[in-house]
């Protein structure tokens, strides 16, 4: 038996697959795996990017600014090789607020907790210093790692293997895999790794379930993706975005929503002159959240300020975020 109780290769008699993984006692079938892995990086390497193509459909918003994911999003991933539960996290940053830190602290305390992780980093020549210390993060957690380079069909061939070898050197990975997280690009010899490092195990999760958010919360984090993508500079960072109220009716939804922002001269740049800045993320986030819900769905939203709220814990923990 291993140290989790699990049973190990010298408690069966396996054969293995062309995949490589663990077929039953009499040859005929895989030993289901199950366990969890944390996606973990730095802001906009391409996480939920990755777990939302895995996955096969949008449950993580995302966006070409930094810190689009705030909190963990659990998804469920189910096949005949067993259940992978993928902890897609914020990314990790210095952060300038208790928010920034409540941030960080989640996508830490989530890599201790897995049972496997995967690191995206970009295609990049030079390593910077913050990469060296998540790699020290990584090999101070001990848990088992693939390193993925993220983004690879946006540089040549010729130009990855010294890239990848670069940045296996950082720590003992289990493998380096060169991936697109918007392509299938390496998704399957990720998955092949990530199985073969869970252990043996039947699954958390019914093969019906893919995450555990809620529909209320994931409406709500829709309507953030929209702020994200309507604003610029600093004001869509100190947005927050509560549901008020979200009732289903015969053939539709009818939800009510609110943004919080930090200042009053936020609040008059969120709605737009005439409203239109305000209907715009309305409109876009309303038509996603009838993909979503698959339904007509009716949605209102007002602007409020609550200043600084970004460093104010309680209000932190009142909009949903705990670590």
């Amino acid at each position: 038996m291993n140290e989790d109780g699990m049973p190990g290769k010298a408690d069966m008699n396996l054969g293995y697959a062309e995949d490589g993984l663990p077929l039953g006692a009499d040859g005929g079938g895989r030993q289901p795996r199950a366990g969890f892995v944390a996606l973990i990086g730095r802001p906009n390497v391409g996480k939920s990017t990755l777990m939302n193509h895995i996955m096969g459909m949008k449950l993580a918003i995302t966006s070409r600014k930094p810190q689009t994911t705030r909190k963990r999003i659990r998804c469920v991933y189910t096949e005949e090789r067993g259940q992978i539960v993928f902890l897609d996290t914020p990314g990790i940053h210095r952060p300038k607020n208790k928010l920034g830190e409540f941030m960080t602290d989640a996508a830490l305390s989530t890599l201790k907790e897995a049972d496997a992780a995967v690191w995206l980093v970009e295609p990049v020549n030079s390593i910077g210093e913050r990469e060296k210390e998540i790699a020290g993060l990584i090999e101070k957690a001990g848990v088992p790692t693939v390193l993925a380079v993220n983004k690879c069909d946006t540089v040549k061939n010729n130009v990855l293997p010294p890239i990848l070898e670069k940045y296996g050197q950082l720590a003992d990975f289990h493998k380096v895999i060169a991936i697109s997280g918007k392509h299938s690009i390496g998704k399957e010899e990720l998955l092949c790794a990530l199985f073969s490092l869970l252990p043996y195990g039947e699954p958390f999760y019914d093969e019906e379930t893919v995450t555990e958010e809620t529909e209320r919360s994931l409406v709500s984090e829709l309507i953030r993706e929209q702020v994200l993508r309507c604003l610029s500079e600093e004001v869509p960072h100190g947005v927050a975005v509560d549901i008020e109220s979200m009732k289903e009716e015969k053939k539709l939804y009818r939800i009510d929503a609110t943004l919080y922002c930090e200042k009053e001269s936020h609040k008059g740049i969120i709605i737009g002159k005439g409203g239109e800045t305000l209907k715009k993320i309305g409109t876009g986030a309303r038509i996603e959240a009838e993909k979503l819900l698959d339904r007509k769905v009716l949605l209102k939203i007002w602007v409020k300020v609550r200043k600084d709220w970004r460093d104010d814990e309680k209000q932190i923990r009142a909009f949903g975020y705990r670590k």
